[in-house]
């Protein structure tokens, strides 16, 4: 996606949360395209174009990737995945690299500092999952975050706490080339990673760099995830972690899913996150 087109993907994406929130509701019933498309007030022929603008494949195959079968699907593979996949690096050679993320901690002394000494731009951009929040340090991406109902104000807040002492900037240009190279899969490859700055405990950071480690297009538990880190027991606590991920999308948190292959919560909301996992198996199968 270029982009000039990612306004144009945000308005869509607003209607496509629409959509994927009716047929949660109603989801018992199975719904017809022509009753979605009348709920986000759209023709069936508009509500066809719309998806095929937004992620390139027919809402029906789209709405497959976003039901509880297709996550069992994915769960009944083998999953050695986090030994075997996670290090292969591509999930598909030749048609699709991962989006590769070179990862930093800042130090105990920084993290104490809560920023202090640390210069920060950032701004908000449309992505293809609405309006985002990013910020970024010289080391690296520091914060991605998307506002739920154009809410700016909140998602502020929650951005300032968290580097209440460092210096904030609002630099729309500085931030624009690297959301450029977040929502364009062409451009996800390990020979220029992205690099990112997190700032969290020991435990916190090791499951951050677990989820880097999942494929587009695939999913994995908290169970799976406690396991690969070698606290098998503490899966609440990863579940802890999961939620707190400062860099959402980029740091994969949508790929962790309930072990009863249900999608459950997401910080940017239920909706956002099957959209995701529905938008990257849809780039994937392409």
């Amino acid at each position: 996606m270029k982009p000039a087109d990612y306004a144009s993907a945000c308005r869509d994406y607003e209607r496509v949360e629409r959509a994927i929130k009716y047929i949660e509701t109603h989801f018992d019933r199975q719904p017809e395209l022509k009753e979605i498309a009348g709920h986000i007030g759209l023709s069936e022929f508009h509500f066809q174009r719309l998806f095929s603008r937004w992620v390139g494949i027919s809402p029906k195959r789209f709405l497959q990737f976003l039901t509880k079968e297709y996550v069992k699907e994915l769960l009944s593979r083998p999953t050695n995945l986090l030994d075997a996949t996670f290090d292969a690096g591509l999930s598909s050679p030749g048609r699709l690299h991962d989006l590769f993320v070179s990862c930093e901690a800042v130090t105990p002394g920084e993290f104490k500092a809560g920023g202090k000494g640390l210069t920060i731009a950032y701004g908000w951009h449309d992505s293809p999952f609405g309006e985002c929040l990013i910020a970024q340090t010289e080391r690296g991406i520091c914060w991605l975050s998307f506002a739920r109902t154009g809410d700016r104000q909140a998602l502020a807040a929650e951005f300032t706490a968290a580097w209440k002492k460092a210096r904030l900037v609002e630099d729309h240009k500085r931030t624009k080339p690297v959301v450029a190279r977040i929502y364009d899969p062409a451009r996800w490859n390990r020979s220029s990673p992205i690099p990112v700055l997190v700032k969290g405990t020991n435990f916190q950071i090791k499951v951050w760099e677990a989820l880097l480690k999942i494929p587009v297009g695939t999913v994995v538990t908290y169970e799976d995830i406690a396991l690969y880190i070698g606290f098998p027991k503490a899966v609440r606590a990863v579940g802890n972690a999961v939620g707190r991920n400062p860099v959402s999308f980029v740091i994969p948190c949508h790929r962790v899913v309930r072990k009863t292959a249900e999608f459950g919560n997401y910080g940017g909301g239920p909706a956002r996150k099957r959209a995701m996992i529905g938008w990257e198996a849809a780039i994937k199968a392409a």
